[in-house]
């Protein structure tokens, strides 16, 4: 991967970009990450193809069906946007090498592997041909390697292209030199047996580290493909009799994708992914292509060293650790003067992890591979991120020792929920409420066993709070903590503090919208003064009771449609 370039863009869509995969005739690929922490590959058009009303269309409606497709042997397309001044498509990162780079560095590969990677080739399209689709493009670039079996990319994207008037030019052509189906070449249209053939180019390739064709120029390649037979080397046995199979010149004689599915794996591609499929150096390179992708720098600042409490905070007595069983919970935070908020040093804005001082003396750093969640309530406009996933995280190197708590690593840095301007004056410090008051009577004063006369019911009122998950369930998120006080309709409704595995935060803002017999619906809005990490966009979210809960759930696509059942904490 390449670093971006000046003139290259940092953020497309909601993604931020933090280097170039590659380059083809259709567009550049991007490594990009969502501010939930997701990776993907965002693969963004040439802008000269913008310009094309047609290919504008067919583009349009390939992603249309490559979101269809969902097999397990291709990357998703998780997100598009043909409408853009220049259109891009993202698609779920795999972490793997190409099959052309696995080669290029450690050679052809084994029998049983390429068995197997026929095989979910195979099966990838025939999920595709059974859309109608055409990949069109079937060749080594295009085919990942990953633990969990080979990766098909790109299909359906060279399909959107034929036919423009933009593939005219000169030096554009549609598929690859060597891959292309003699009926590509001929242009005589391509069905799903010109995938075949350009499979057949692609298992010689991986088996022998040579394609079957080979020239020193497209001109020789295409006559060779064309008019000459292919050149299997050392294929042997039943690889070699599928391989000839798939390059026959007549699209007629070639098997089906699902005939070579059967013939190379009869009890299915996933029976020879299980257990490992992938030779021990190509393992070793995936697992350092994971963890580089995981540490890749998102253009986040970050600090380190402790952050000094004022003196009240320091006289008060420290939070107790998270216990073993308290879902990521670590207790109230310190009491602060409201009067006199303490002023950050230079370079150390309010949000970084903090070191208690008793704690300060620790260990040289370490590093150590976590993923946990922190429930904290930060001050708005701290650093953090809406949703993010498992994270390396550099440590005090006691922590593995038990020398320095988790709990004090992430200790609380303030009390309230950031609301500024809120209800009641401000207290003197001989008055200053609990976080876990403040929390329960909605910055109102009035206690949560006698709320405030209004339209909201008394069920919804106080503070909640409970672990929240993204995309479906399958991804954890952090903490949700709310506040909910009486509103009319338009009216401020209460604010949401989302915390996540780093115990930074994110602020919403609920306007209460409508009120039904059975849940409330409000707009939430990003608060001002948060980071740039935090959706600023409105969106609508529901409070549903849900036994002694309340479930919050958000039509936020851009954040994966957060769900959270939160329990009453004050």
């Amino acid at each position: 991967m390449r670093p971006l370039d000046v003139d290259e863009p940092a953020t497309v869509g909601p993604y931020r970009l933090l280097g170039r995969l590659g380059s083809g005739g259709m567009g550049r690929v991007y490594l990009g990450r969502s501010a939930g922490g997701r990776t993907v590959a965002v693969k963004i058009v040439h802008p000269h193809f913008a310009l094309d009303e047609e290919f504008r269309a067919r583009f349009r409606r390939e992603v249309a069906a490559a979101r269809r497709v969902g097999g397990a042997w291709t990357a998703p397309v998780l997100d598009a946007d043909p409408d853009a001044p220049v259109p891009w498509v993202a698609t779920a990162y795999a972490a793997g090498p190409s099959l052309a780079a696995a080669v290029t560095d450690t050679g052809p590969l084994p029998a049983h592997t390429v068995r197997a990677l026929g095989a979910g080739l195979a099966e990838a399209l025939t999920a595709v041909h059974e859309l109608g689709l055409v990949h069109r493009d079937v060749k080594p670039s295009n085919v990942l390697l990953t633990l969990d079996g080979p990766l098909l990319i790109d299909f359906g994207i060279a399909r959107a292209t034929d036919g423009t008037a933009s593939l005219t030019s000169t030096g554009v052509s549609i598929g690859s030199p060597g891959y292309m189906s003699p009926e590509q070449i001929l242009g005589k249209g391509a069905t799903g047996a010109a995938d075949v053939f350009s499979l057949g180019a692609v298992l010689t390739y991986a088996a022998t580290g040579e394609p079957p064709f080979r020239g020193d120029s497209s001109a020789a390649l295409l006559y060779q493909v064309v008019h000459e037979a292919p050149e299997l080397g050392s294929l042997a046995g039943e690889l070699r009799d599928i391989a000839a199979a798939c390059l026959a010149k007549d699209p007629s004689a070639r098997p089906t994708p699902a005939e070579l599915a059967h013939r190379l794996a009869p009890e299915g591609a996933a029976r020879l992914i299980t257990g490992g499929w992938l030779p021990g150096p190509l393992v070793e390179q995936v697992s350092r292509s994971a963890v580089h992708v995981l540490n890749l720098d998102t253009g986040e600042t970050s600090h380190s060293g402790p952050v000094p409490f004022d003196t009240s905070a320091e006289t008060e007595p420290p939070a107790p650790a998270a216990s073993a069983t308290g879902a990521g919970a670590f207790g109230p935070p310190p009491a602060m003067n409201p009067a006199e908020p303490p002023t950050p040093p230079p370079g150390k804005p309010f949000g970084d992890p903090t070191v208690v001082p008793a704690q300060r003396d620790a260990p040289p750093p370490g590093r150590v591979s976590v993923s946990m969640a922190a429930a904290a309530t930060p001050v708005e406009g701290a650093r953090g991120r809406r949703l993010s996933c498992t994270v390396v995280l550099a440590v005090a190197g006691a922590l593995a020792a038990g020398g320095l708590g988790l709990g004090a690593l992430l200790h609380p840095w303030s009390q309230g929920d950031g609301n500024e301007g809120g209800a009641g004056n401000t207290p003197s410090h001989s008055q200053a409420p609990t976080a876990a008051s403040s929390a329960a009577t909605g910055g109102t004063g009035a206690p949560d066993n006698s709320p405030s006369p209004g339209p909201i019911p008394a069920r919804y009122l106080g503070t909640w709070q409970g672990q929240a998950t993204a995309l479906d369930g399958n991804l954890p998120i952090g903490t949700f903590r709310l506040t909910v006080h009486q509103a009319a309709v338009g009216a401020e409704l209460g604010r949401l503090t989302q915390t996540d595995q780093l115990g930074g935060v994110c602020t919403d803002i609920l306007t209460l919208k409508q009120m039904t017999p059975t849940k409330l619906i409000a707009t939430s809005t990003g608060a001002k003064g948060n980071h740039g990490g935090c959706d600023p966009a409105a969106h609508q979210i529901e409070l549903t009771p849900v036994g002694d809960d309340l479930k919050y759930t958000s039509d936020s696509s851009a954040e994966g449609n957060p769900v959270s059942r939160m329990s009453k904490v004050g």
